[in-house]
């Protein structure tokens, strides 16, 4: 099987093949941390380091981990990463480190990153496996803060945490309600999916 290019790689992670609303993975988060641009946007940029580093240490280290124990080995890494996030969210940012609460601690859990160490780290070239976890990490970004951006404007009538919506524009209580970023993303999938298949149609 021929190995993809860079730009084959880009194009599939952001949007051919988006980890998000093309294979509905990583959504847990979705409900967690979508209610206001900022803590989507750090805990995003966690999910962009974790898969990026994770793949580029599991593509380096492949040949000396033993196949039977492979997947222990990849959650290992993958946690030692995480650990290096919350440390610098608690450090740095703290008020966002107690909003988010224990989803920092799940990124472990996060299906994209296991999915994508597993999957193309453990058979490609380190360089290839780090740029493949960071663009399936921004995949998973930019659908988030689109769901994040509505739900703050709405819900808060507010963008990363300033007022711009007029003060007698009456808030949607529902926005900051965790069930509406399962309806939000469904919007999201659905307007996304659909524009793919009318340019699949088209050619």
């Amino acid at each position: 099987m021929a190995q993809k290019s860079w730009i084959e790689i880009a194009k599939d992670n952001l949007w051919y093949n988006n980890p998000v609303f093309i294979q509905i993975l990583g959504i847990c988060s979705t409900l967690a941390v979508t209610n206001t641009l900022i803590n989507t946007s750090i805990m995003t940029l966690g999910v962009v380091f974790v898969t990026g580093l994770s793949a580029l240490t599991v593509s380096l280290l492949k040949s000396f981990i033993p196949r039977k124990v492979r997947m222990i080995a990849q959650t290992l890494i993958i946690s030692f990463y995480v650990i290096i996030v919350d440390i610098v969210l608690r450090a740095y940012v703290p008020d966002v480190s107690r909003a988010l609460g224990p989803y920092v601690g799940l990124i472990i859990t996060n299906c994209i990153i296991m999915g994508r160490t597993e999957a193309f780290a453990q058979s490609n070239p380190p360089l290839l496996s780090l740029w493949d976890g960071l663009t399936s990490g921004i995949g998973y970004m930019y659908v988030l803060l689109m769901v994040a951006f509505v739900r703050e404007l709405l819900g808060f009538g507010t963008v990363f945490g300033f007022q711009v919506l007029p003060d007698n524009f009456v808030n949607w209580t529902i926005m900051v309600m965790p069930p509406s970023a399962f309806f939000m993303l469904a919007i999201f999938i659905w307007i996304l999916k659909g524009y793919q298949f009318r340019k699949e149609v088209k050619k």
